[in-house]
C-alpha cells in the first residue's frame, strides 16, 4: 500500500503520492491550505479507480469524458499522465517515461495504491 506524503512548500501545501518502495508515483499542484490538499487526495482516492484512459499519443484519439487519464508525449518526447476530476482540473501528473508501458505502469500503480493510502505529514 502505497502513502500520500503531504508536506509545506514556500507558497502552500502540496503532496507526493508514494509506491511501497518509496518511490513518488505522482505529484500534486500547490495547494494554498492543508484542507484544499486533503480534498485533492480525496479525489484522487475517488476518481483514480474510475478514469477512463486518452491515449493522446495516437492520431485522432478518442476523447474521454471526466474523469480521465491522459497519456501525452512531453516535449523531451517522454511519455507522461496526468489525472483530471470531473471538473477538467489536473489532480496529479507523473513523471516522464521512456516507454509507454512505464507510463501505463505508473497509472496502475496509482489506481492499485491510491484508495486505501495512508495521508502522513512531512
Amino acid at each position: 500500500m502505497g502513502k500520500f506524503v503531504v508536506s509545506e512548500v514556500k507558497t502552500g501545501v502540496k503532496f507526493n503520492l508514494k509506491a511501497n518502495n518509496g518511490q513518488v508515483i505522482a505529484s500534486s499542484q500547490v495547494y494554498k491550505t492543508f484542507k484544499t490538499c486533503m480534498k485533492g487526495i480525496n479525489s484522487i482516492k475517488k476518481n483514480a479507480p474510475i478514469a477512463a484512459i486518452e491515449d493522446q499519443t495516437v492520431e485522432e484519439y478518442a476523447t474521454a469524458k471526466n474523469p480521465k487519464w491522459e497519456i501525452y508525449l512531453d516535449k523531451a518526447g517522454e511519455f507522461r499522465f496526468r489525472l483530471k476530476a470531473r471538473n477538467g482540473q489536473i489532480i496529479c501528473a507523473g513523471e516522464g517515461y521512456k516507454q509507454m508501458s512505464g507510463c501505463k505502469n505508473g497509472i496502475e500503480s496509482i489506481i492499485k495504491n491510491a484508495p486505501d493510502a495512508e495521508v502522513v505529514k512531512e
